[in-house]
């Protein structure tokens, strides 16, 4: 069935015939405008021309309309009325078909006296005649109405911003009780109080308004869902403008224990490098396949039709869900999306690389679960802790098999306050305010913290840890790349091979310089070197494996600056292969060139990543003759090598969605996660309030009073 713009049923029922509702939705959905089956051969001067129809025909003229039966195109405002003396030309049945001169008699048909006075009819159809909009009453009005509307918008504003300020800070914006007299009515309606109280025009809106008033619930939740739809339009703008976009995506349990799985969207953002949060995602089941699906249903609205292809990557926590080969999310995922790689977050891997060094070596694990035992014996007392914080003036964190760092703290706590330990236990031995179960506990502490062997674990790790927080440091932030990633893996190899080499000094040190335990046995000397080896081995074999470039992360090792002189003398061809064969979009022959010109030049040498060597491009205006490797660049910076943003999404969700606040709806806490997370982006956007006005005044009718005329 043709569409009711189609030039067939035009033809059927023309456009006087019509109603005016029918006048005037055939105005509002234009011109039809489907792709034509036309073709055209010429010859000139003993040449053959073939001209066909092209989509880009269309551009520029308004009025050009097509018709998919008779393959020809038509003015759809000399369609419609058809003034007299209107060329039959673009209104018959036959239409307008010759290729050849297309450009000249368009240009010649939109001169035309006739054509303008269709056009003219045309725009001015369902609106008040020239002769009304001039009449004094009418203007005057206008004036009134649009005031009203000023004010009103100025009204409206000012609450915007109390919401914007009430969702940048993560607080309740709702209280116990809301009524006018009410002692506890929340923290946004005593805000709106105290700025009415700065504010004359919103002072008399809220003690005159009777209608709208602006500060209920449901206006709340409309205007949080307006501000929702102006950021998401503003970042689905920002990647439509970008060449490549990343995702990283996590799940957890919120407090109603409903699971949410965050999405996160990096890409660069002209010079910028983006990571935003996009939304949190309501999962029935944590499937691979429910997780798939809700990607792609919101890939699909970010990316649409030909830019899949920009999707270069996808990041998530190595769970066995996501990274499944076969089945998993980042499969499901790459089958729609052929250029979306996956990643593996490094600093998730990092924790694993840790938690095999100290997992299957017995006197290790016996040394972590002891630590363990002494941040727990204060944490079980307040009258421990007071102790604890009159001796030490510290206190121990406790160790967590997902967050490294608390080990690494608990190690250098215990490592750098040792003597003051051992004076605390003893004040709690020497103490009658303690029972004999503590002072058994605090005896046993004491042999702990003085046994040699746990010493030499305490210096051994006190020497690692310093070098796992560096790099755990570095993995979790959001503007390192691939490129400096391998020279920041290359340097913590390097010092965890150092520790290597000096275990056996360190060994003969420790035994020269420590008291034989009281009552534990030992562990003699070779063993010693034996456990510290394995330990340092086991972080150099996993770290090797596991932060080796594979795959679509060798194109990293093309721009990495020490190896210039290697590759001016061997250029790495392998690598250049196996990134043309992940990356299509480049140009093989050309980003061959411009690397060598790269390898040769003394200015490229100094730059210590992908981000420096972009930033260099730009700022010299070096885009237009590196393009390809700028390209590669963009491929670069853009692939996450972490998902630390979607943690600092869930820290947020935590502090959005509490206890007392869980069974807001998940637009709502959607749009009080964006407004915390994006606060700069919101700030930074200085027609956001009129832009929430605007949509918030097309939501219902009643609020013309919001749209100037």
């Amino acid at each position: 069935m043709a569409n009711e713009n189609s030039i067939v049923a035009i033809h059927r029922t023309p456009f006087n015939r019509r109603s005016d509702v029918d006048k005037k939705k055939l105005k509002e959905m234009g011109p039809d405008r489907p792709d034509l089956k036309l073709e055209q051969i010429s010859t000139d001067r003993g040449r053959t021309y073939k001209r066909s129809f092209s989509s880009s025909l269309y551009a520029n003229r308004s009025w050009l309309a097509g018709c998919a039966v008779s393959n020809a195109f038509f003015c759809f405002p000399c369609l419609l009325f058809q003034c007299t003396g209107t060329e039959i030309l673009w209104t018959t049945t036959t239409g307008m078909r010759d290729l050849k001169h297309f450009t000249q008699k368009c240009k010649k048909h939109e001169s035309s006296r006739c054509h303008l006075t269709n056009s003219m009819k045309l725009s001015l159809f369902g609106r008040l005649s020239i002769a009304e909009q001039l009449d004094e009453g009418y203007r005057i009005g206008i004036r009134k109405h649009n005031e009203e509307v000023r004010k009103n918008r100025h009204i409206l504003s000012r609450i915007i911003d109390c919401i914007k300020f009430c969702g940048a800070f993560e607080l309740a914006l709702r209280g116990h009780d809301e009524s006018e007299s009410s002692d506890n009515p929340g923290i946004f309606r005593g805000l709106v109080d105290v700025v009415a109280s700065l504010d004359g025009a919103l002072k008399d809106h809220l003690d005159s308004a009777t209608v709208f008033k602006g500060t209920s619930k449901s206006v709340q939740n409309e205007l949080l869902d307006c501000m929702l739809a102006v950021v998401r339009e503003k970042i689905v703008s920002e990647i439509q403008s970008s060449d490549f976009l990343s995702i990283q995506a996590d799940e957890t349990t919120d407090i109603s224990t409903q699971t949410q799985l965050v999405l996160v969207l990096r890409y660069l953002n002209g010079a910028n490098l983006e990571e935003r949060f996009f939304e949190f995602i309501p999962l029935q089941s944590a499937t691979a396949a429910t997780i798939a699906m809700a990607l792609k249903e919101r890939l699909a609205a970010i990316l649409p039709g030909e830019q899949k292809v920009k999707l270069i990557c996808q990041a998530y926590d190595g769970a066995s869900v996501m990274r499944g080969t076969s089945s998993g999310v980042q499969k499901r995922i790459q089958d729609d999306y052929p250029t979306a790689h996956y990643i593996h977050c490094y600093a998730h891997q990092l924790n694993l690389i840790m938690q095999q060094a100290t997992s299957h070596i017995v006197k290790v694990k016996n040394f972590f679960s002891d630590l363990g035992g002494l941040a727990a014996f204060f944490s079980r007392s307040p009258k421990r802790t007071v102790v604890l914080d009159k001796t030490v003036a510290r206190r121990l964190p406790t160790a967590s098999n997902v967050r490294w760092n608390f080990h690494s703290r608990a190690v250098n706590t215990v490592f750098e306050h040792r003597d003051d330990l051992i004076d605390c236990f003893e004040r709690i031995r020497a103490s009658d305010g303690f029972d004999d179960k503590t002072s058994h506990e605090a005896g046993g502490h004491i042999r702990l913290l003085e046994d040699p062997d746990f010493n030499f674990f305490l210096k051994l790790f006190h020497r690692i840890m310093p070098h796992v927080d560096i790099l755990y440091a570095k993995l979790q932030n959001r503007n390192i790349d691939s490129v400096h990633i391998n020279r920041c893996i290359q340097q913590f190899q390097e010092d965890i091979q150092k520790i290597r080499d000096s275990v056996h000094a360190m060994v003969v040190e420790h035994r020269s310089g420590s008291e034989q335990p009281r009552k534990r046995r030992a562990i003699d000397q070779d063993e010693l070197k034996r456990i510290a080896s394995e330990v340092c081995d086991t972080i150099l074999g996993h770290t090797k494996e596991r932060f080796a470039f594979k795959d679509h992360l060798i194109s990293a090792t093309l721009l990495d600056s020490p190896q210039f002189d290697h590759y001016l003398a061997a250029f790495p061809e392998v690598a250049l292969a196996t990134t043309l064969k992940a990356y299509p979009v480049l140009d093989g022959s050309r980003l061959k060139t411009e690397l060598t010109l790269i390898y040769g030049s003394e200015e490229f040498r100094t730059c210590r990543g992908a981000v420096d060597l972009y930033q260099l491009f730009k700022d010299n205006n070096l885009s237009e003759v590196f393009s390809e490797t700028e390209t590669l660049l963009k491929i670069i910076i853009t692939t996450p090598m972490a998902t630390a943003e979607a943690e600092r999404c869930f820290s947020t969700l935590k502090r959005v969605k509490t206890f007392l606040r869980n069974t807001m709806t998940q637009d709502r806490l959607n749009a009080l996660a964006m407004l915390s997370m994006e606060k700069r982006l919101v700030t930074d956007m200085i027609d956001f309030n009129q832009k929430v006005i605007e949509r918030f005044a097309s939501l219902k009718e009643g609020r013309a009073k919001f749209l100037y005329k």
